[in-house]
């Protein structure tokens, strides 16, 4: 499937490819990811202009490493899964990180995630190791969104 990967800087925009992210934008939050230099928002669309994917990055500067970019998220429509849309908003942040002078990109996932491995592995991504991830709640009603 042909997609066209943009990158999102309108609000409006995010919420119109809404179903893509594990939860309804928040409007909040959505302008402060928006308006934060290092965080950005990639869609990919169709021929008929439909969002069918997206993917999230955050540029991660630390002073003994330098800058690399965490892919936070990456979603694609179930209508248009299995197409290499993934697959393209993936390698279109890493082309986005080298652009910003990112030395790297790193994402984490569960070992279950089958669709997401294949994804990033057809990417270029390699298996560096297992990973355990620890968790604080810091929400106030002890909820993790």
């Amino acid at each position: 499937m042909p997609v066209r990967v943009a990158r999102v800087t309108d609000a409006a925009e995010v919420h119109r490819g809404g179903e893509l992210f594990d939860l309804a934008p928040i409007e909040e939050a959505t302008d402060e990811f928006l308006d934060r230099p290092g965080h950005h928002l990639l869609f990919a669309y169709d021929e008929a202009d439909a969002v069918v994917g997206m993917v999230s990055g955050v540029e991660m500067t630390h002073p003994d490493k330098g800058t690399e970019m965490f892919l936070y998220e990456l979603g694609v429509a179930e209508r248009a899964q299995r197409r290499g849309i993934g697959t393209a908003l993936v390698r279109a942040l890493a082309d986005l990180a080298r652009e910003r002078g990112c030395y790297g990109m790193w994402v984490l996932t569960d070992p279950g995630n089958d669709a997401g491995l294949a994804t990033y592995r057809r990417a270029g991504a390699l298996e560096e190791s297992a990973s355990i991830t620890l968790l604080w709640d810091l929400s106030d009603d002890g909820q993790d969104r």
